[in-house]
C-alpha cells in the first residue's frame, strides 16, 4: 500500500466503511457458480453505503478473491436494502492536505472498479436502491447492469459539490449512452438543483440493460444473468455517435455552463472538458485525466465551499450541533393550537402532517373556529387532490384537527402555541388562560412578537413561568424570549435587521 493512501486512511479515520461481502450462489438454468458481493456498512438505509480508503480496499480484496478463482461463471455486485451505493465518503476530504493525497484516493478508486470491468467472467451491477456518484460508477465498470424500478435516486452529483464524477463517470458513461444523455447526468441535472432520476428513466436512457420489480429484485436479476451467461439473452445496444453529435452535445453544454456560471465555478466546466476529450481518448488516458481533475478539484477553495454548504443545509438542519440527544426529548402527543387565524392553521397542520397526533384550536366564537378548521380542510383536500396523499391519509388528517372555544381543551396537551393578535396585552392574558389549565410539565411557548419592549418581568398572575411586558413601549431592539410553562424563559430568538437604507 503507497503512502499516500496510508496517510488517505489516515484522514479518514472516522470512515463508516462499506464492507464487500461475498457469496457463492448457484445461477438457475445450471448457468454455474456466481460470486455475489454484497455492499454494505452495517447499517441501516438511513446511513447509506459510501467509499472511503477502507471501503475501496475491501471491495478490491473481494474482487481479487472472485479473480483468482477458476470454479466461477460470473460476478455480481448489489447493495443492502434500498441502498446501492452513494458514492464517496466526503467525511475527511476537508482533512486532505497535499495534492498527491487526493490524487492517490483517485487513483485508489480507478484501481479497484476497472477490475469489475477487466475480470475474465463478465460482471453484473445489480443496482438495486439508491445510487450515485461512485455508486454508479461501480455501476458503469460492470459488463452489464440491471436496476430496480424502486429505485427513488440515481444521480452523478459531484458538478453540484464542486467535484467531477471521478472514478470513471466521466469516460464510460458517454461511451455507453452517447455524450449528450451523459452530460445531462453529469452537468445538467447537478445544475438544476442535483435534479436525480429513478429507476425507470436509468432503464430508458440505456444505462440499465434489464428492469425488475423490488419484491424479488435480486432473484429476477440473477435469472437473467443466468441467461446472459448461458447466451440465451443477447444485450444489444445502439452504437454511440462519436462524430458531430458527440461535438454538439459538447458544445452545447459549454455554453449551458457558461451562460448559468460565467466561471464562477470551475467543476462543471472542468467535467464538459473530460467528456470533450473522451471522445478520443484511450481507457487509460480518460482515466489518467479524471485522475487529475479530480486531485485539483479537491486542493480548490469552490469545493471546501461547496462541502460546508451542503453540510449546513443536508446534515446540520437535520441535527444542529450541539443538539440535545432526541432521546431526551418529551413525547409529545397532544398539541395546542391558541387562536384560528392563518397562521394559527397552518401551525394546526403542520403538526398534524409532521407530528401524527390531535391538534386542536380555540378562538373567542365559533364562526372564527369554524373558518380555522375549515381552512386545514381545505389545505388537505388541495394535498389530496394533488395526489400528495390518498383520501384514506385525507380523512385522518382532517379527523386529527378540531376545534374548541375553551382552553379547558388544552388540559393534556403536552404543547400549546399561540398564534393570536399581536398586542403585548393579548399575549399576556392568553399566557395566563392557558397556564391555569396546561399541567407543568407541558410546553407553552408564544410566538415571537414582532416587536415587543426589551424589557420583561415575569407576570405575577402567572407563576409557573410566562413572560409580561413592563413597557407598552415597541423597541427596535428588543430580544425575543422562548418561554415554557415548566421551565421558563430559554434560548433568545433575535428579531431579523431591517434593510439599511440607502443614501
Amino acid at each position: 500500500m503507497s503512502t499516500a493512501i496510508e496517510e488517505a486512511r489516515e484522514l479518514f479515520k472516522d470512515e463508516v466503511v462499506t464492507n464487500a461481502i461475498s457469496r457463492d450462489v448457484e445461477l438457475p438454468y445450471g448457468a454455474g457458480t456466481a460470486v455475489l458481493i454484497t455492499l454494505d456498512n452495517g447499517h441501516d438505509h438511513t446511513k447509506p453505503n459510501t467509499f472511503g480508503p477502507g471501503g475501496l480496499l475491501s471491495l478490491d480484496a473481494a474482487i481479487e478473491a472472485a479473480k483468482a478463482r477458476t470454479d466461477i461463471v460470473a460476478v455480481a455486485v448489489t447493495g443492502k436494502p434500498f441502498i446501492f451505493a452513494v458514492g464517496a465518503d466526503l467525511t475527511g476530504v476537508p482533512a486532505i492536505q497535499t495534492r498527491e493525497q487526493a490524487e492517490a484516493i483517485g487513483k485508489l478508486g480507478h484501481d479497484t472498479f476497472r477490475k469489475l470491468g477487466e475480470l475474465d467472467v463478465p460482471t453484473f451491477a445489480l443496482v438495486n436502491g439508491a445510487a450515485m456518484g461512485g455508486g454508479v460508477e461501480v455501476a458503469l465498470h460492470c459488463s452489464y447492469r440491471t436496476v430496480s424500478s424502486g429505485v427513488p435516486a440515481f444521480a452523478l452529483p459531484e458538478a453540484f459539490l464542486g467535484l467531477v464524477p471521478g472514478w470513471g463517470g466521466t469516460y464510460l458513461l458517454p461511451h455507453l449512452i452517447g455524450a449528450e444523455k451523459a452530460l445531462k447526468l453529469i452537468v445538467d441535472n447537478p445544475l438544476a438543483q442535483n435534479k436525480m432520476i429513478k429507476g425507470k428513466q436509468v432503464f430508458e436512457m440505456g444505462i440499465a440493460d434489464a428492469i425488475f420489480e423490488p419484491a424479488d429484485f435480486v432473484e429476477e436479476s440473477l435469472r437473467w444473468a443466468a441467461k446472459v451467461v448461458k447466451g440465451d439473452v443477447t444485450v444489444e445496444r445502439p452504437e454511440v455517435d462519436k462524430g458531430e453529435a458527440w461535438d454538439n452535445a459538447v458544445n452545447m453544454a459549454r455554453f449551458v455552463v457558461e451562460g448559468k456560471l460565467h466561471g464562477a465555478a470551475p467543476a462543471p466546466a472542468r467535467a464538459v472538458e473530460l467528456v470533450a476529450a473522451a471522445k478520443t481518448a484511450t481507457r487509460d488516458e480518460g482515466f489518467d485525466a479524471e485522475d487529475q481533475a479530480l486531485a485539483d478539484l479537491i486542493m480548490s477553495d469552490e469545493l471546501k465551499a461547496g462541502l460546508y454548504a451542503f453540510d449546513l443545509v443536508q446534515k446540520r438542519a437535520k441535527r444542529p450541533a450541539g443538539a440535545p440527544d432526541k432521546s431526551l426529548a418529551r413525547k409529545v402527543t397532544k398539541v395546542g393550537v391558541v387562536g384560528a387565524g392563518l397562521m394559527a392553521g397552518q401551525l394546526a397542520l403542520l403538526f398534524a402532517r409532521r407530528l401524527d397526533v390531535p391538534v386542536v384550536m380555540t378562538d373567542l366564537d365559533q364562526d372564527r373556529l369554524n373558518k380555522g378548521v375549515d381552512y386545514v380542510h381545505g389545505e388537505v383536500d388541495k394535498l389530496l387532490k394533488k395526489g400528495r396523499v390518498n383520501q384514506d391519509k385525507a380523512n385522518h388528517l382532517k379527523a386529527l384537527v378540531t376545534g374548541s372555544l375553551t382552553k379547558d381543551a388544552f388540559s393534556d396537551a403536552d404543547f400549546v402555541i399561540e398564534a393570536v393578535f399581536e398586542k403585548m396585552e393579548v399575549k399576556q392574558q392568553v399566557f395566563a388562560e392557558v397556564e391555569a389549565v396546561v399541567s407543568p410539565r407541558r410546553s407553552s411557548p408564544p410566538t415571537p412578537p414582532r416587536c415587543p419592549s426589551p424589557r420583561w418581568r415575569r407576570s405575577s398572575s402567572t407563576p409557573s413561568g410566562s413572560w409580561a411586558s413592563t413597557s407598552s413601549t415597541p423597541s427596535p431592539s428588543c430580544r425575543c424570549w422562548r418561554s415554557s410553562a415548566a421551565t421558563g424563559p430559554t434560548t433568545p430568538r433575535w428579531p431579523r435587521r431591517s434593510p439599511r437604507r440607502r443614501s
